[in-house]
């Protein structure tokens, strides 16, 4: 423990000799450092062997340190990330050499994910989600919108993008608590079905479907995409921050599968998180390895190049391209506001552990998508024969006819 000691204190030196980070750390022992003038940020490091954590700090040991209770921190939530990233920037070194992943993404495993992430509780969802219930990217058409509102718009911005016409079959893969296909049933006049791996998810939407009196219309099944029968026929395709579970080497098994079900002339819209990086490595600081680990297991972020040259090889033109991070940035920070507001109600629902993971989680993202170590995008693709343009006009403009 002597050698850890003199390790830290030589780790703090380092740290005080470079940029101030606006944060106090204090030891069990009394000891406090300063690592930038008034500190808005502090960390009380709980015993001796916490200590580790700050020779090479990156944002997944960090994160472990917090979640796991070694270390407790008080300041506000978005000064908390921003110093931890600052700690982590010192600490670039130490992150472990990245290898490309392995994971088979098998349906017993990719079921196991989904609810390890989803299954926790609907009402602890709901706290930072909100009534509506929308677990995706916001779409807010101008600074004084509501996150409640840009929900909205982002499901309208998605269906407004399919052509969405009544009586029209629509799929949506990943369809989280129903939001998607209950507006494309009830304002739209669709036929749609939402699957997903979630039971949580799936119980909650068939509860709302019939609150909605759409039984008729709009239906939820508990599936996995690579189970829906191809005798099925859909006119549009919708997948809503799915992909991002499916795996790299599924990709192709993934567009296949929608090309399979899709109608030619029909719309498919893939909205899902992207790697900025176009070697697909993990986000940066160790901020990747901490997602894997805590949040989400075997995902996995493709590059948009891979996304869009996956989509054409399964036979999808691509028709437009849209990126939605300064979007989902906005929306990440105001999921962190809300929960964090609603911080003891919350952990009593999930447990003070997983609250805690959420609390970084989220605002993390919202820090990420802000810098651009991750980005988000609409991909509209044709399922097109022979050329033909299938149900898409000559300009964008439609998108916003509305």
């Amino acid at each position: 423990m002597t050698y850890l000691r003199k390790a830290f204190d030589r780790a703090i030196g380092q740290l005080r000799s470079g940029q101030a980070i606006p944060l106090r750390l204090e030891l069990w022992d009394g000891r406090g450092f300063d690592l930038g003038p008034a500190p808005s940020v502090r960390v009380r490091v709980a015993t001796p062997g916490a200590l580790r954590y700050f020779l090479q700090p990156s944002l997944d040991g960090l994160g472990e340190a917090f979640i796991e209770g070694h270390i407790e921190v008080e300041g506000p939530l978005h000064e908390v990330i921003r110093s931890g990233v600052a700690l982590a920037r010192h600490g670039a070194h130490g992150v472990r050499e990245w290898l490309p992943r392995l994971e088979r993404h098998s349906r017993a495993l990719d079921r196991k994910a989904i609810e390890y992430h989803y299954d926790v509780s609907n009402d602890f969802y709901a706290t930072f989600l909100g009534s509506s219930m929308v677990y995706s990217c916001a779409y807010f058409r101008s600074e004084a919108d509501s996150i409640d509102a840009a929900q909205e718009q982002k499901l309208d911005h998605v269906l407004h993008k399919l052509r969405l016409a009544p009586g029209e079959r629509l799929l949506d893969i990943g369809c989280g608590w129903g939001a998607l296909v209950i507006r494309a049933a009830k304002n739209y006049g669709a036929i749609a079905k939402g699957i997903t791996l979630s039971r949580n998810q799936y119980e909650f939407a068939r509860e709302r479907i019939l609150a909605e009196g759409l039984q008729e219309r709009c239906a939820v099944e508990l599936c996995d995409y690579r189970d829906v029968p191809g005798s099925e026929a859909f006119d549009k395709i919708a997948s809503v921050g799915m992909f991002e579970h499916v795996g790299l080497k599924n990709l192709p098994v993934y567009f296949a599968k929608i090309r399979e079900l899709l109608r030619t002339g029909g719309l498919v819209l893939n909205h899902g998180i992207t790697s900025s990086d176009a070697d697909e490595r993990p986000v940066v600081h160790g901020a990747g390895e901490f997602i894997e680990r805590y949040v989400f297991p075997h995902g996995e972020l493709p590059h948009v190049s891979r996304a869009i040259r996956e989509m054409s090889a399964a036979g999808l033109e691509i028709a437009d391209v849209e990126s939605l991070r300064r979007h989902y940035a906005r929306t990440c920070r105001e999921w962190a506001d809300r929960l964090d507001a609603d911080r003891e109600r919350a952990a009593v629902l999930a447990g003070e552990r997983r609250f805690r993971i959420w609390q970084i989680y989220l605002a993390g993202c919202a820090y990420g998508f802000e810098k651009g170590w991750m980005n988000i995008y609409q991909l509209l693709a044709c399922k097109t024969q022979g050329g033909a343009a299938g149900s898409l006009p000559l300009t964008r403009d439609y998108m916003y006819e509305h």
